[in-house]
This record gives structure tokens, sequence and C-alpha cells, in this order.
């Protein structure tokens, strides 16, 4: 059994004081009689909830890998252009959204779900969730640049950026132009300052991974595929919800 109020905000309906509001206004019926009470008991299997005559129905979270093209914009509406969300149309999962932004010419990696919970303890700069690029940049980075990335720049913000961790791209074809760096906060546009703040430029972003998550080789751009539940487990761990159950 389960609260009238939590049941109907699991149900992605509203916040718990929205839906209070709502059941107190006599907006919701249960098995047919008007309720409003907020804190009665429902079996979530048993009873039927409607809002505003809509069938309210307890859905699981879902998951998904998107490996961004540029040009779409992470969000989940634009009135300009296409959004992610566009390649998600053909599902029955709703509600879905972006877990950050990528730039809209930035590619690659980019989590959907609609597990708000976990989404909101990933972004936070206090759970240090890696989030690794690979860069292609104007010029090679000298040691000293390096390590002035590596220890945080000012990019124009009250306090410098966290530190980022840098590793220069073998092989004879980078030319030392290609790099993957490591960074823990999402500020806007921030690997493109970064680079900027040490007086170089970025001519190609993409990122290839999400904290545990890492960006399959063979999903073409414009492609996604369902996280597995190894990979959701390890989302949850790195966001310090590995005590919560997995509803996928």
């Amino acid at each position: 059994m389960v609260r009238l109020d939590k049941f109907l905000s699991d149900c992605q309906k509203g916040t718990r004081s929205q839906v209070k509001n709502w059941i107190r206004g006599g907006q919701v019926k249960v098995n047919g009689s008007i309720e409003k009470d907020p804190g009665r008991k429902i079996g979530e299997d048993c009873d039927e909830v409607l809002l505003r005559e809509e069938i309210c129905r307890k859905r699981g979270f879902a998951y998904y890998m998107l490996n961004k093209p540029a040009g779409v914009v992470s969000a989940t509406e634009d009135h300009l252009t296409d959004t992610v969300l566009a390649f998600f149309k053909d599902t029955l999962d709703r509600e879905l959204f972006p877990v950050g932004r990528l730039d809209k010419d930035t590619t690659g990696l980019l989590l959907i779900t609609n597990d708000g919970a976990l989404a909101h303890r990933l972004l936070s700069p206090k759970r240090h969730v890696d989030k690794v690029y690979e860069v292609r940049i104007r010029k090679a980075l000298t040691e000293d640049e390096i390590h002035r990335l590596e220890s945080g720049v000012d990019i124009g913000e009250e306090k410098p950026t966290m530190p980022a961790r840098v590793v220069v791209s073998g092989g004879a074809a980078s030319d030392g132009k290609v790099i993957q760096m490591t960074i823990h906060e999402g500020k806007f546009h921030q690997i493109k300052r970064m680079l900027f703040a040490v007086d170089n430029e970025v001519t190609g972003l993409k990122r290839i991974a999400f904290g545990p998550v890492k960006l399959e080789d063979n999903l073409k751009e414009g492609a996604y595929r369902e996280l597995t539940k190894e990979e959701v487990t390890a989302l949850r761990q790195a966001a310090g919800l590995e005590n919560a159950s997995e509803n996928t």
C-alpha cells in the first residue's frame, strides 16, 4: 500500500505538493469516487486512480545511450531546430529527457532517461562523476598548459574550474592535436573555454564516456540503445544510489 499523493508523484504527474493540491481540489478519483485525502492508502495493482479522468499507472524508469550527432540540441523541445528526443519518437517511453547537455556541434554519448533522481545526482559536481571527451585542438599542448588544465583554470566565473585530467592521444597521426579530457562539471561550453584559457581552440569535440558508461564503438551517430542492467547498476553506484531499488 502507498499514499495516494506519493503514487501520483511516482507516476510523474507532478510534485508531491502539486498532486496534494489537485487531490484536495477534487481532481482525483479512486475506484470511481472523488478522493480528497492525499494520505489515502491505495494498492498500486488493485485500485484504479484517475487524475482529471485520465488513468494513472506507475511506470518503470527507462535508460538509453544515444550517440548524438552534430546539429541537434540537447533539450526536450526547441522551436528552431530538432532536439535529441526526435530520435525517440517510436519508443513507448514518454517524459524522457537528456542527462545534461552537449553543445549543438558536439557529438557522442548522451544519456537519456526519465529518472530525475539519478540524473540530478550524476550532474552534481559534488559526486565527481567523470565525463570523458575526445578533443581535437588547434595546436599541441605544452607540459605547462597541461599542468594548468589539470590544476583548474579561470574561465571567467567566480571560481576556477575543478581540476581536469588530460591525456595526449598516441600515434603520429594525432600530432599531439588529439587529447582526452576528463571533467566533473558541466559548465556552459566548459571544454572550449578551458582550452581558450590556455590559448588554444577546440576544432572537434566528442564525449566518449559518462561515469562508468562508455560510448559503444559500433553505435552510429543518431542511433541509440537501452542501457544494460549492469550499466544502470554502475551508474546508480556512481551516483550514490546503490541501495535504491532498480526499476528497469
